[in-house]
């Protein structure tokens, strides 16, 4: 059940409660595609930098190690050692992202595995028993995620699909919480919207799914190739039609300034590959913008990513070293820039909590973006 708390403007300040745990939103959920922080993050770290959520994929836990096992194990919280709220994403953006490989039809979606080539069909009913499989806490409907570029007649007939597909989601996942063998009978359904770039698809699209009474509500297809402001134009002219008193989920984004413009526009659940990615390679979030470790001008910087800042790499180790360590190719260099990022990604989450509490949002934001801007110039 969510509990909206508070709204300063179109922000929200809300509480989805769960049968694992209470998710207090705004909130960013850290990415695990295969049930794992890439970057050597364990669930434990997870627990002392303030993760709430995390997420998975269904198509990637399907392949490897197969859901079936993830079932046998226990369900994904036992078997990652992970007793907070998970989200698996349906595996729909599968069929936008592995556009080779893959063959769309009405019953659902035939595969070829990125792994080792053997083919995979994957449709509503599919990607629900996976999910409930997996006992996630909140299953994502499968969807289709066509290109924002496409053409207007092909995105429609992707949206009217992807709403028969929902409407399949729903009357399987209420099936198998009924199952007695079912682990998480409790699982949750987010509906996704769609449309790419066009205003009157995506408004029709909200109202229809609205109507089936979901958990959530997420806005899929963005952040695939659209700038910025159309990002933000769709996010104002759709929010408004989705339920204020359901949780809204931005999928796949973003830096933390889109975060920023996303939260003014009603969005309270965010997911993003950015922080972990970019750590990987040495860069890291600070209130003063994005650093590049790798940059000679740190090679005897004894100061932390950022001062103040309270995660494990920053309470003990200087820019300095962590720059030797990624230079050296050494892994603790990586797990340090990784757990930096998301501790950053939880921590601005809090931040925006506390502001819209406090109803000061705008000029949080302001201040915030700002600092960002600014820092950018400089890098």
């Amino acid at each position: 059940m969510y509990k909206l708390l508070k709204r300063d403007g179109k922000a929200k300040r809300g509480e989805l409660h769960t049968v694992h745990g209470v998710i207090q939103t705004p909130v960013f959920m850290n990415v695990g595609t295969a049930a794992a922080i890439k970057g050597a993050v364990s669930t434990m770290d997870l627990q002392e930098i303030g993760t709430q959520v995390e997420l998975s994929n269904t198509y990637h836990l399907h392949v490897r190690p197969g859901d079936e096992v993830v079932k046998k194990m226990g369900g994904l919280h036992k078997f990652m050692v992970w007793d907070k709220p998970i989200l698996t994403d349906s595996g729909g953006f599968q069929v936008f992202s592995l556009a080779g490989l893959r063959k769309i039809k009405e019953e659902g979606v035939y595969f070829h595995s990125h792994v080792d080539g053997r083919k995979i069909f994957m449709g509503p009913e599919e990607s629900m028993k996976i999910q409930s499989n997996l006992a996630s806490t909140i299953a994502m409907a499968f969807d289709e995620c066509p290109s924002s570029v496409a053409e207007r007649s092909y995105v429609q007939a992707s949206v009217e699909r992807t709403t028969r597909w929902l409407a399949r989601c729903k009357a399987k996942m209420d099936w198998l919480n009924e199952q007695p063998d079912t682990l998480n009978p409790h699982q949750m359904l987010f509906g996704i919207n769609q449309g790419a770039i066009f205003d009157d698809i995506r408004i029709e699209h909200a109202k229809e799914i609205t109507r089936l009474g979901l958990d959530g509500y997420a806005v899929g297809g963005l952040a695939v190739g659209e700038s910025h402001e159309e990002m933000y134009h769709i996010l104002d002219v759709t929010v408004p039609h989705l339920p204020v008193d359901k949780p809204t989920y931005l999928m796949g984004v973003g830096t933390p300034a889109n975060i920023l413009e996303a939260v003014d526009r009603g969005v309270d659940f965010f997911d993003c590959v950015y922080p972990s990615r970019n750590g990987r390679h040495g860069h890291v979030y600070t209130n003063q913008g994005k650093l590049n470790l790798f940059n000679a001008k740190y090679e005897l910087d004894s100061h932390p990513i950022e001062e103040g800042c309270q995660c494990p790499a920053c309470r003990h180790y200087s820019r300095a070293y962590i720059r030797h360590l990624l230079k050296a190719k050494e892994m603790l260099g990586m797990r340090l820039c990784v757990l930096h990022n998301l501790y950053f990604y939880n921590h601005l989450m809090e931040e925006i909590r506390d502001a819209i509490d406090a109803g000061e949002y705008q000029s949080f934001k302001k201040a915030k973006l700002d600092g960002f801007q600014a820092s950018d110039k400089k890098e």
